[in-house]
Parts: structure tokens; sequence; C-alpha cells
């Protein structure tokens, strides 16, 4: 962007600013712009301009447009990329091909769980197994891949491609590899078949992990009816009440949520063994050996190795987090004392919040949703030089009329790119915090222009009311610094190529850059600059800010250890097979990684969705919580809002997306190449106690 172009951008939004009221707090454009309610403008005559600007989607049958044209572009740079001589030409088409089939299933991808018009959902449903399928013929393309192994084979022209474009077709590469292109036909086809498969069971189990079940409201007291949904002459349980003060209720709500279900165990059973199916057709040991491949782990053994020495590391603090759980439960319920996996979740924010006086209702009021967005724009100002810009949407570019629009703006490069933010709550959306790459950055060669990224933030919170703004709890807050960590690893990328833009890299690497924005928000002296009073301006104290940080490590062992339970099992379930059912090896995890008593006729795993999207890869989490640690303690402890560490951080980590490899961004950042013995004590080293804050509480 020039910077004639620059300034007519900067000029644009300070006009639209200026049409922002602000109230007695006196908030910054983008504070005030969250925490009005949106005004549509009502012109009969604006054109609806399509889902995200795309013109086709005005409409349902739109997708079925889109997904025709890039079809068609498919096919063009397919027998191009086979005519083409071998060289960074051919890595280019490659992309281009990624970069058409990603824009139209990314979006319907989007589309098919937060639009509320159930025609488009469908319309974008079926678009995705469309394209999927595509997808998967062109895996297992032998011309197609004949060309990229032309390049890869000859020294000479390998040597000429610069670091990222060689990066970029070794992964193509891999994408070949691992859907069978070295099998026969009769092998590669029935590859193919149990891709398309794993496509219906990964959706049929991704959708009843998260539908309700029921139960005749005869079979619990009538008093707690009023804590669940009903429907007939039956109680719809849709979640584990896991906050409930009330033993019975989260009792009632965990063995009836998650009471088996055949059909969906079926299905369970079926996709692991069509996972380990495929893996073992295609050349690997296990389907974990095949998804760990690339990642900073690399292998399943490096895997269970960090989280058996989590395990050991943390086996007394545990201990001693479950001993002060069973001792709240017997003060709260002398009649029944036995410590339950219910009870956990609850009994470990009892303890919080008398530790600490942590109630959220006393911290909400500084948390108004402007100020926090305020406060992220505050904090990317300082360390990126980036600041957020609120625009009006155009007609039909948003699926709900309370979706806000961001452009993220450098001060000298200009625009990077668009964040759409879907923040409010609604009956039909889904109630978990996401972010979506609706379109990933790139250099378009053919127009010498990049391509802007185009992401979504999603989360669940409750609409502002008459006389308030939206207030966040703590852990909203956190949430909302967490998926905009994603969304600013999608906007400070610079990719060359799409295939590797922002989030589209290693998945133990993937959540360094959000979990990192957890740090930012709990520490006081980026809290300070926005967490007001909505109402009279007053800053939140210091002392508040201490304690909140501190409460986090009250059972933080359990709270690990059971993340630690939930990736083993995701690691057991994606070895080798197991003549027994998964809810044995259930049992048995539980009890050597957990410790809690598994509760009969219970099947959790039914409710494990990220078993869809982060197959044998959950450990990702601890990982990458262990790599956000070591970041913060040696770059930005000391200065949260450096700017030199900032542009550090970004050059290091956050501009290569997946186009290099993850242990050497975290080698980069960190001048040294950390071991898995480093990752578990990061890990232990958070659960110590700050003895300055108990002073401070003395104090305050």
């Amino acid at each position: 962007m020039s910077a004639c172009k620059r300034l007519l951008y900067v000029v644009k939004h300070r006009s639209l600013w200026a049409q922002v009221r602000r109230n007695v707090t006196t908030w910054s454009p983008v504070g005030a712009a969250f925490n009005a309610k949106p005004h549509r403008r009502l012109d009969l005559f604006e054109k609806n301009v399509g889902l995200f600007g795309v013109p086709e989607l005005s409409c349902p049958a739109g997708f079925q447009a889109a997904a025709k044209t890039a079809l068609k572009n498919t096919q063009r740079l397919v027998e191009k990329a086979c005519s083409s001589p071998p060289g960074a030409e051919t890595v280019e088409c490659f992309d281009q091909l990624s970069d058409g089939l990603c824009k139209v299933a990314d979006l319907a991808d989007f589309i098919k769980v937060a639009h509320p018009d159930p025609a488009f959902r469908e319309a974008a449903e079926k678009t995705c197994v469309d394209i999927g399928t595509v997808v998967e013929k062109l895996n297992t393309n032998v011309e197609l891949c004949k060309s990229l192994k032309n390049l890869l084979d000859n020294p000479n022209i390998v040597a000429q491609l610069d670091p990222d474009t060689r990066r970029v077709a070794e992964l193509f590469m891999f994408d070949f590899e691992i859907s069978g292109i070295h099998l026969d036909d009769k092998l590669r086809k029935e590859a193919v078949g149990l891709h398309v498969k794993l496509l219906d069971l990964n959706n049929e189990f991704l959708v009843g992990s998260h539908m309700p079940n029921r139960i005749a409201r005869s079979a619990i007291p009538e008093h707690l009816h009023l804590h669940f949904a009903s429907e007939g002459s039956f109680i719809q349980v849709g979640g584990l009440h896991a906050d409930s003060p009330d033993d019975l209720v989260r009792e009632i709500a965990y063995r009836i949520y998650l009471y088996p279900n055949a059909d969906l165990m079926n299905c369970l059973e079926e996709l692991l063994k069509c996972r380990h199916k495929l893996a073992k057709l295609v050349g690997y040991e296990s389907y974990g050996h095949r998804a760990l491949k690339g990642t900073m782990a690399k292998t399943p053994e490096t895997v269970m190795n960090f989280l058996q020495l989590l395990t050991d590391k943390l086996s007394d603090k545990t201990a001693n987090d479950f001993k002060m759980m069973r001792d709240m439960k017997k003060k709260l319920n002398p009649r029944n004392a036995e410590l339950m996996p219910w009870d956990h979740p609850f009994l470990s924010g009892v303890l919080r919040a008398e530790r600490y006086n942590i109630e959220p209702s006393l911290y909400s009021p500084y948390f108004s949703l402007g100020a926090c967005m305020e406060g992220l724009n505050n904090l990317f100002s300082q360390l990126y030089g980036v600041s957020l810009m609120s625009e009006h949407p155009s007609a039909g570019e948003v699926w709900s009329e309370d979706v806000r629009k961001l452009a993220v703006v450098h001060e000298t490069e200009g625009l990077l790119g668009y964040i759409y933010c879907d923040f409010f709550h609604r009956s039909d959306k889904p109630h978990q915090d996401c972010h979506f790459t609706i379109r990933g950055g790139r250099w378009c060669q053919e127009t010498s222009q990049y391509q802007l990224p185009v992401v979504v933030l999603m989360l669940s919170l409750p609409h502002p009311s008459k006389s308030a703004p939206t207030l966040l709890t703590p852990g909203m807050m956190e949430n909302l610094f967490h998926e905009m960590g994603h969304a600013m690893h999608s906007m400070l990328g610079r990719t060359r190529y799409q295939h590797v833009t922002g989030t589209r890299c290693s998945t133990d690497f993937a959540e360094v850059p959000s979990i990192l924005m957890e740090y930012f928000a709990t520490d006081y002296r980026v809290i300070s600059q926005f967490a007001r009073h909505y109402e009279t301006g007053q800053p939140l104290p210091e002392s508040m800010v201490a304690r909140l940080c501190e409460s986090k490590k009250v059972c933080g062992a359990a709270d690990t250890q059971l993340q630690i339970f939930y990736a083993v099992l995701d690691q057991i379930y994606h070895s080798k097979p197991h003549n027994r059912s998964t809810t044995d090896i259930l049992k048995d995890m539980q009890q050597k990684f957990y410790g809690l008593p598994y509760t009969p006729n219970t099947a959790w795993q039914l409710r494990f969705s990220h078993l869809i999207g982060y197959g044998a890869k959950y450990y990702s989490y601890l990982m990458s919580r262990a790599v956000a640690s070591m970041v913060w303690k040696q770059c930005f402890v000391q200065d949260p809002l450096n700017r030199d560490m900032g542009e550090r951080y970004r050059r290091e980590m956050l501009a290569h997306g997946g186009a290099k490899e993850p242990m050497l961004m975290v080698e980069g950042m960190l001048q040294r190449r950390p071991t898995i013995e480093d990752f578990v004590d990061a890990l232990v080293s958070e659960l110590n106690p700050n003895f300055e804050t108990f002073i401070m509480d003395s104090e305050s």
C-alpha cells in the first residue's frame, strides 16, 4: 500500500470514529464501537455484496456456483502444473490450486456451523463434502505428483529454490505421500475410499458429540427440573453443569450427558479403525506416527515421554490438590465426601475463590467488552505498531447483525487484513471459542499484490443490556485474548505461499501465539492500560490483578493432570489397534493418569470432539503452553510492552506461518534449542507460588 493510500485509509477511519458517541469513560474508537449496540443502516437500495464480500454468496445457491468456479480453475491449474517444466513456477501453481479450493472450503467450513439460516448451513455442508472429495482425489493424482517429484528429484533445480519454496514443495509432497500416491492403482483407490469414508465419519462424530441426551422427567427429583431444558415428558441435558453448586445437579448432568450412545460408539470405533488402516496402508506404524510427522514432537514416543515425565513431576502437587478438594467437599457436604469427576471443576473454583476472593462479579465491571478491545488495540500498537479499526460491513457481508468487522492496519505497512468478530451468543451457534481462517495470505504473482488474510473470531458472550455494555468475567477476557492471539498470527504473517499462511503450521506450534496472549491478559502492566469501571472510570486495583493471576495456580496441578489424561487417551486411541472397547481403554488411562474413579455407564470419549480436529495431537495444548511460558519468562516478563521484543517475536515466530520448521522458530526466539525436560520444567514451575502476591495481599 502506497503512503498516499495509507493516509487516505487512516483519514477515512478517523472520520468514522468521529461519529461514535463516547460515554463518561471516554473509550477509544474501537472500545466505543464494541461497547455500543450495533446500528444497521436501512438502505433499501444497498447492493448485497455476499458473505465476506464474495458476490456469489448472496444466497445459499451461490455456494454451488462458487464451488463450480473453483473446480473449473482447479482443472486448469492441474493441467498447467503437469505440463510446465519443473521449477519455482510449479510450486506457485500448486499454491494457487490450494488457494482456490481453500477459499471456498474454509469459508463453507465456517458457514456450516455459524450461519443462522439452515439453507446456508446445508449448502455450505454440501460444498465442504464436494471440495473435500476433490482434494482427496488430487492427493492421489499420479501425474500431478510426478510434476512435483520431477522438481524435488533434480538437485540442480532444488538448489535454485529459496528456503520457503523448497519447504512448501516438500509439504505438498508429504500430502501426496500420506494419501498413498506411491501405492498401486488398487491400493490407491482403497486409500481414496478410506479418506472419503473418514470425511463422513468425522462429521457424524462431531455432530453427535454435541447432541444433548434426554431422560424421562420422572427419573429425576422434581425440584431439580428447573436446572435442565424440558422436552415434553423428558428432561434434556446438553452439558455437564460443572459449575453448579448442587452436588446432585452435577452428578445427574454427568451421568446423563455422558451416557453411552450405541450409534456414536460404533462411529468412533469405526473412525479409529479407518484411521489406523489408512496410516498402515500409506506406510506408517500408526495414525499417531502419520499425524505427528512435521510437528515439534515428531513421534508418539516423544509425546508419551513428555506426558509421563510431566505426570511424575506433578505427582506430589496433584495429590495435594485432590486432598484440598476432598477436604472442601467434606466441609460443604459431610454426608458425601467422596471426590468424583463431576466435583473437580466446581471444587477447584471454590478453592480459588475462597483463597483469593476472585468472585467474577467483582471483576466484570472493569472488563467491559469495549475496554478489553481497547486493551488489545493498545497492546498491539505498542508491540507491533498495529491498530484495530472498526469498519461498517456492507449489506449481506455478515451472517448476523451483531458481527463486528475490524481492519488491521500497520503504521507503515498499511492494511494487513480483516477480522470479523462474531462475539455474541445465538441459540443456533456453537458454544465454543474458535478462530477460523476464511482466506489465507499469499503473494499473488498474477496481480503483483498481497492477498490479505481474512479470519473470524467466534465467542459466545452475553449481549449488552439496556443499562450496561457486555461485561466479561476474567475467564471470558482471557479467552478473548487467546483467540485474538490466533488472529494476529494470521494477520502478522507475510508468507509468500497460502499453503503455510498464519496458523497453517504444526498444531503443537499453532497454539503458542494464543496461549502467550493469556500471559499478557493477566499482567498488571497490560491490564492497567484498559481495565476500568464502565460507569466510574476507576482502574482495577493492582492487588486484584495479582490475586487473579495467582489463583490460577490453585489446583493447577490437578487441572494439568486432567489435560494429561485427555492427551494420553488421544495417543492410545491412535496407536496400535486394541482388542478392547474405547471405554475399557478410558477406564485404564483414567486410573493411571488421572486418579478419580471411572463412573459406570458413562462414555466421556463420546464427548471428546477434539478427536476430530486434534486427533493424536491433543498434547499440543500442553507443549504449546510450555513454549509460551518460556517465551514469556525470557522475553516479555521484564517489559511486556517492549517494541523491540515485539518486533523480534513477529520476526522469529509469527511471520513464517508454517514455512519454517516449528522448533527452528522456537530456537530463534529463545536463542537455544529446548529439550522435553525443559518443557516439563516450564509447566511445573508455572505452579510455584509467587510470594510477592501474598505480600501485596497483606498490604491491601
